[in-house]
C-alpha cells in the first residue's frame, strides 16, 4: 500500500530465510492467498499505480537534472509536467545554499523547519539510547527507617499528575511485609505512610500482588497474594481487594472474598490494569492457591486464573474469558499485561504456562470482547523478539505508542532459566520489536564494578513509568545468587530513553552548514575563515562528543592546503557549472535526511537504473 492507496499484484515470490531447525530443510507446504479480481475494484488501482510510477520516473529526472545543474531541462521538464520535485521549502533551501550560496538564509530556512515540527518523524525513526541514574545504590547507607529496605515480589505505582511512586509490601528474603511507601520524583524523598497497613485496616503482609492506580480519582487497588502451603488455612484461602483513597488515607476492604463475587479466587503472579475512563479493572492469569501444597511446587501443574473485569461504580464482576473453555487466549503466569487507553485494548504477552514459557502477544479489544493475535510466539529468533521469559516488567507510552519490555528470569531455547538484563522496545504502529539495551556480563566482579553505573540483572522486581516525563523507575528485586538465596535487592533507578533531540538536531544542521562555509572561505579569504572557524563554526561543535571535537580539530589543516589540488569532480560536469556546485549540492543532500519523506525529493537515483550487460 502507498499513500493508502492499494497495489495490483499477479505473482508473489516467496524466499525462506530460516528454518525451524538445524536438519530441517527448506519447503513450502501449503500457501492460500486471498485477494480481489473483480475488474472494477481492480482497474482503478492499475490506473492509480501507473500514474504514480510516470509521476515518479519524472520526479527521478528532476532530480538528476537539478543535481548536474542542467537547469534548461530541469525547468523545460517541470513546466510541462506540472510535476513538484519537494516541498517548496526544500526548494527554497536548495535555491539559497546551492545557487545563491547564503547560508544565513539556509540556517535560518533549517530554523523555521525545527519549529514546525518538520524534524518529528526523523526523531521518532531514530533507536533509543538507555541513560540509568542510580537514585540509591544497594545496601544504601540511608536507613531503612528512611526508605524502603531490601525486598522482591512487591508493588509500585505511579501517579503522574502528582509525580509520587507508591510501594506495597514485598518479600525480604525471610518474611512478606506490609510496609507502604510514597517517593515525590521532584524532591527525591520517600516517605513512610504506614509501616503496617494492616493496622490501619489495609492488606496484611505480602507478596506476589498486583496494584492498579486511578490518577483521577487518586485511589490505589490492590489484589492477590502469595501464601506457602505451610500457613494455608480455610480461612485465609480468600481472595481479599483492598482500596486505598490519597486523599483520605483510609485503606477500604472491597471484599474478603473476590469469588464470592463472581470474581477470581485468591491469586498471585497475575496482572491488574485499569481503564480510567471506564472506571474498570482488568484482572488476567496467575496461579489459583488452595489448601493443597502440591500447587507450591513449580514442577506440578498449577490452576490458572481466567480474565476478568470489575466495575468500580456498581462494584461487579464478570468473566470475560474462561481459562477452562475458551482457547482463544492462553492463561498464564508471570505475564505482561498492558491498558492502552486511546486504542481501548489490553496487550498480554510473554508469561509461562505450565511447563512452558511464552513469548506471544495478544491484543483483548474491551469494548468488542475480541481477541487478536498479533504474534502467536513461533518465532524463535531471539534477535527479533524477546526470548520466552518469566517475570518481565512492561510499560506503555500512549502518546508514541510503544511498549518496554524490561527482561527478567528468561527461558532461551535449549538452555535452563537464565537472568538477563535487557531492555525491548516495541513499536505497535509498526508491529517492530528492537532491542535498545542488553548486557550479558555475568560474575561479581563485574557488577560490583558497574552497580553506581547500571542496574544488576534481576527478577520479582518493580518498575513504572512516566509517560510525561519520559522516565522509567526500577526498585529491588531478587539478583538470583546461589550462593545467597535470601539476598534481595534495594537499588532504585532512573532509566532514560534518549533519542536526538531538535536543539541537538538543529546544532548539527548548523554544523555541517557552517563547516561548509569555512571550507569555501579557506580558498578565497584564508584570514576571514579562520576567524570564523574560532567563532562561528566553534560554537556549534558539541565537545562533549569526542568523535566531533576530533573532527573539529582537523578542520584549521585546510587553512594550509595547497591551493593547485582540486576536489573530487564528476566526469561528466558540465564546463559552466559552478566551482561550488557539486559540494553544495552534497551539502543539501545531507539536510534533507532530517525532513518527512513526503516533502523531499526521492531517495533513489536515475543513473542507478542503468545496468551492466
Amino acid at each position: 500500500m502507498i499513500d493508502e492507496n492499494l497495489i495490483p499484484c499477479q505473482f508473489i515470490k516467496i524466499v525462506p530465510i530460516q528454518s525451524w531447525g538445524a536438519s530441517f530443510n527448506f519447503s513450502v507446504w501449503y500457501v492460500e492467498l486471498q485477494g480481489v479480481d473483480d475488474p472494477d475494484v481492480v482497474r482503478p488501482c492499475i490506473r492509480w499505480y501507473n500514474r504514480y510510477r510516470e509521476r515518479e520516473v519524472v520526479r527521478l529526472c528532476l532530480k538528476h537534472f537539478r543535481q548536474h545543474n542542467y537547469t534548461e531541462a530541469y525547468e523545460a521538464l517541470q513546466k510541462r509536467t506540472k510535476i513538484s520535485l519537494e516541498h517548496p521549502v526544500l526548494t527554497e533551501l536548495h535555491t539559497q545554499l546551492v545557487v545563491n550560496g547564503d547560508f544565513d538564509s539556509g540556517e535560518q530556512l533549517i530554523e523555521r523547519a525545527v519549529e514546525k515540527g518538520w524534524f518529528n518523524a526523523y526523531v521518532y525513526q531514530q533507536d533509543y539510547k538507555t541513560q540509568w541514574t542510580p537514585i540509591s545504590g544497594i545496601g544504601s547507607s540511608c536507613s531503612t527507617e528512611d526508605r524502603p529496605g531490601m525486598r522482591g515480589g512487591h508493588q509500585m505505582c505511579i501517579d503522574v499528575h502528582s509525580d509520587t511512586i507508591y510501594l506495597l509490601g514485598g518479600w525480604d528474603g525471610s518474611r512478606d511485609l506490609a510496609d507502604f511507601w510514597s517517593f515525590n520524583t521532584i524532591s527525591k524523598q520517600w516517605t513512610c505512610i504506614s509501616r503496617n497497613t494492616e493496622q490501619q485496616s489495609g492488606p496484611t503482609a505480602r507478596s506476589c500482588h498486583k496494584m492498579c492506580i486511578d490518577p483521577i480519582r487518586r485511589q490505589i487497588f490492590t489484589l492477590g497474594r502469595y501464601l506457602d502451603p505451610s500457613v494455608r488455612t480455610a480461612e485465609n484461602l480468600h481472595g481479599d481487594f483492598y482500596l486505598y483513597d490519597i486523599e483520605s488515607s483510609k485503606w477500604t476492604l472491597i471484599t474478603d472474598d473476590t469469588s464470592a463475587m463472581g470474581g477470581p479466587g485468591l491469586i498471585f503472579d497475575h496482572q491488574m490494569a485499569i481503564d480510567v475512563d471506564k472506571q474498570t479493572i482488568y484482572v488476567f492469569g496467575g496461579r489459583l492457591l488452595s489448601g493443597s501444597h502440591s500447587d507450591g511446587d513449580r514442577n506440578n501443574e498449577p490452576v490458572l486464573s481466567s480474565l476478568y473485569s470489575y466495575h468500580i461504580p456498581t462494584n461487579t464482576w464478570k468473566m470475560l474469558r474462561n481459562e477452562k473453555r475458551d482457547t482463544d487466549l492462553k492463561s498464564r503466569v508471570g505475564h505482561s499485561m498492558l491498558f492502552h487507553p486511546k486504542q481501548r485494548c489490553l496487550y498480554i504477552f510473554a508469561g509461562q504456562r505450565c511447563k512452558e514459557y511464552l513469548n506471544d502477544l495478544q491484543l483483548y479489544e474491551v469494548d468488542t470482547d475480541r481477541i487478536k493475535t498479533i504474534n502467536d510466539g513461533t518465532c524463535k529468533d531471539i534477535a527479533r523478539v524477546p526470548s520466552a521469559g518469566f517475570t518481565q516488567r512492561a510499560t506503555m507510552d500512549p502518546d508514541l505508542n510503544e511498549i518496554h519490555v524490561l527482561t527478567g528470569l528468561s527461558k532461551e531455547r535449549e538452555k535452563s532459566d537464565s537472568i538477563q538484563i535487557s531492555l525491548w522496545i516495541y513499536k505497535i504502529d509498526k508491529n517492530k520489536w528492537s532491542c535498545v539495551y542488553s548486557n550479558d556480563n555475568t560474575g561479581d566482579l563485574y557488577w560490583n564494578r558497574m552497580q553506581n553505573v547500571e542496574p544488576v540483572p534481576r527478577y520479582a522486581h518493580q518498575l513504572v513509568y512516566d509517560h510525561v516525563k519520559k522516565v522509567h523507575y526500577l526498585f529491588g528485586g531478587n539478583p538470583g545468587k546461589d550462593n545467597s538465596l535470601k539476598m534481595r535487592l534495594d537499588d532504585f533507578w532512573a532509566l532514560e530513553l534518549c533519542r536526538p533531540t531538535h536543539e541537538s538536531l538543529l546544532r548539527e544542521c548548523r554544523y555541517l552548514i557552517r563547516k561548509h562555509c569555512f571550507e569555501e572561505m579557506t580558498k578565497t579569504r584564508p584570514v576571514a575563515a579562520l576567524k570564523y572557524l574560532q567563532t562561528e563554526l566553534f560554537s556549534t561543535v558539541d565537545h562533549s562528543d569526542t568523535q566531533k571535537k576530533q573532527e573539529f580539530q582537523l578542520l584549521p589543516a585546510l587553512l594550509f592546503k595547497d591551493g593547485n589540488e582540486d576536489d573530487d569532480l564528476s566526469l561528466d560536469r558540465d564546463a559552466e557549472t559552478s566551482q561550488h556546485f557539486t559540494a553544495r549540492t552534497k551539502l543539501f543532500d545531507s539536510l534533507v535526511k532530517y525532513f518527512p519523506d513526503d516533502m523531499t525529493q526521492p531517495k533513489g537515483n536515475i543513473i542507478d537504473q542503468i545496468s551492466l550487460h
